[in-house]
């Protein structure tokens, strides 16, 4: 500890040492009385050392306490020692500064914790009901419940593929590939994903000329694409789906039953099911969030329209190079 602290004054020790060595020393050299000067050094080293106490007391009392807060270090900001000059203050600033990042760092950690635990309970609930579809079509052992196992299979591969894509997401920028795709290729494959439930719900497809280039990524497009197609067979029972371009944007137009006109604001936000999903029970709320969350990293823009009975329009506005140079 006194090593620590005569360390910790040294340059208040130089100062003492400069001052009972270079005055006397003066003094000796000009042949003045040395009474004088060494009476004055005498009581200025009586003052030194009664000084010397006292700091060295609050200097050990300081340490003493430092040391309880290490050994009792939490997440919560504590109560640190009276700052005694304006350094010391600039140092405990920068400590609430850090408790504050680590509070606020922890909270968003919570957060994201519980909404992921929140989406991955519901993400169970979800798959149960394809695999209890298809215990019951094997347990009935005929022919004609294949193609309800094709449909709850493809339904699995979805639900997974969709907890992959969850994960995924907050780190998206660093998995894209941005260039010129033919959007063609794109749309076909897609559409073809989704071949077994439009034959099962005997729902048309009609894809229009799509033989242009796009600037994007096609993995995250094809992802767009297919949760927009899920949501139109989900909620379409007659007639069925079209995609086309329009100037230049991608439309997909369904003859579902369409979105309330309360619901439209909010269609985008996380957890949110609207009317449809409640009737529905088994929606998530969380594909449309993600649509509009991989949309906006590809400068894509996202507009949904919708008639209550008559079906809904998605609407998707491709960017210009320019926008990805900006």
């Amino acid at each position: 500890m006194i090593k620590r602290y005569v360390k910790y004054r040294k340059s208040y020790f130089f100062l003492f040492l400069s001052v009972v060595i270079f005055f006397p020393f003066i003094h000796f050299l000009y042949r003045f009385p040395m009474e004088s000067i060494i009476y004055s050094c005498i009581i200025f080293t009586f003052f030194f050392l009664v000084w010397l106490f006292i700091d060295g007391y609050y200097y050990r009392s300081k340490i003493h306490r430092l040391d309880l807060l290490v050994d009792e270090l939490t997440g919560n900001n504590q109560d640190m020692p009276l700052a005694e000059n304006m350094i010391e203050e600039k140092y405990q600033i920068m400590i609430e500064t850090l408790y504050q990042l680590l509070k606020d760092n922890a909270l968003g950690m919570e957060n994201a914790h519980s909404e992921q635990m929140e989406y991955y309970t519901m993400w169970v609930h979800q798959i149960k009901t394809p695999i209890s579809a298809m215990r019951l079509a094997l347990q009935s052992r005929e022919i004609a419940d294949t193609n309800i196992i094709d449909q709850e299979l493809f339904k699995i591969e979805q639900y997974v593929e969709m907890a992959l894509q969850y994960i995924k997401i907050g780190q998206l920028s660093s998995d894209l590939v941005i260039r010129e795709y033919p959007l063609k290729d794109i749309v076909y494959a897609s559409v073809k994903k989704y071949a077994t439930l439009f034959i099962y719900k005997k729902l048309s497809i009609d894809i229009g000329d799509c033989c242009v280039k796009v600037l994007t990524d096609s993995k995250w497009l094809s992802f767009i694409l297919e949760q927009l197609l899920s949501n139109a067979v989900k909620y379409t029972n007659l007639g069925g789906v079209r995609i086309y371009l329009k100037e230049d944007a991608l439309v997909i137009e369904d003859t579902g039953i369409g979105i309330r006109a309360e619901d439209m604001e909010r269609i985008f936000e996380k957890g949110y099911t609207g009317y449809n999903g409640r009737l529905d029970k088994k929606a998530s709320g969380i594909g449309l969030y993600l649509v509009k969350k991989v949309a906006d990293s590809l400068s894509l823009k996202v507009s949904v329209s919708s008639e209550t009975g008559v079906g809904t329009i998605v609407v998707l506005t491709f960017p210009k190079r320019d926008m990805f140079l900006e």
